[in-house]
């Protein structure tokens, strides 16, 4: 097969059905700027994990809440959600797990309430770390753990990329979206240093692609020169039925399952597998 700058490689292998379950690796999703299909790219990702067998949970780190009504998950009818996770270390982080209408996958839902926990978290000591010692009480009941950062590059970001094991960046294959890639990765170069020396790039992939416009092509390209490898063969189409099945509240995996955008996300988590960045 070829992908979008014209590499060859082989289709990816259906990912066999793990035999154990537990000891989640932890990816974040990450990039400081908005509407670069993060959320989107989080729900559906780990959605089609979760249809290959895996137990996902989805960590919402967003005061925008996205990620949880992309799931149909009301975080306001929650008791407990990421925010009293991080607000108090008492509290079992289990009761904030709320169940989606998709099996394996789970999230921990946010709202707005989130926004305050950035600057609750400044005078709290070892405060870059706080997410971590909330997943290391998971881990054991999933198989990955997806975060889905807000759109900046701030404290809460910062906990998400300490507690992760990789970073997925989702890239917007327009200019703009190309400006930021180099601070982004320069910060995860210093928490990588400084506070969590495991931490690793597990890819860039590019999103909202167009095959039809030059444009597209160009910043795909500018993103292979820089980081080779790195970009993975697996890219996003751009297309309705990403806002289609959001208004849904449902993965484009299971509001439109046979289209082509639940294949490439399908194809996308079978590349992270056979790359070894998920069992």
């Amino acid at each position: 097969m070829i992908d979008i700058v014209g590499r060859e490689y082989k289709d990816f292998e259906k990912p066999k059905m793990l035999r154990e379950h537990g000891l989640a690796r932890v990816i974040t999703m990450c990039n400081q700027k908005g509407g670069v299909g993060k959320t989107t790219s989080t729900i559906n990702l780990g959605a089609a994990f979760a249809e290959l067998g895996r137990r996902v949970l989805i960590i919402d780190f967003d005061p925008q809440g996205a990620a949880s009504v992309g799931l149909g998950v009301n975080s306001y009818d929650q008791d407990v959600t990421i925010y009293e996770l991080l607000s108090n270390d008492e509290i079992d982080p289990t009761v904030a797990i709320a169940r989606t209408s998709i099996e394996n996958l789970d999230i921990i839902p946010a709202n707005i309430e989130l926004s305050a926990a950035e600057v609750q978290l400044v005078n709290e000591v070892a405060r870059e770390s706080i997410l971590n010692t909330i997943l290391e009480k998971l881990k054991p009941d999933y198989d990955l753990i997806l975060i889905d950062c807000q759109p900046s590059l701030g404290l809460l970001t910062v906990n998400a990329l300490t507690a992760a094991d990789g970073v997925l960046i989702p890239l917007a294959t327009e200019y703009f979206a190309l400006r930021g890639v180099a601070l982004l990765i320069d910060t995860i170069e210093k928490v990588r240093l400084r506070l969590n020396k495991t931490l690793q790039l597990d890819g860039i992939f590019a999103t909202m692609f167009d095959s039809r416009t030059h444009h597209s092509s160009e910043v795909v390209e500018s993103i292979y020169n820089a980081f080779g490898d790195k970009l993975l063969h697996t890219s996003i189409a751009r297309t309705v039925k990403f806002p289609d099945s959001t208004v849904a509240a449902l993965p484009v995996t299971k509001f439109a399952p046979n289209h082509s955008s639940a294949s490439s996300y399908r194809k996308l988590a079978a590349e992270l597998i056979q790359r070894g960045a998920v069992n």
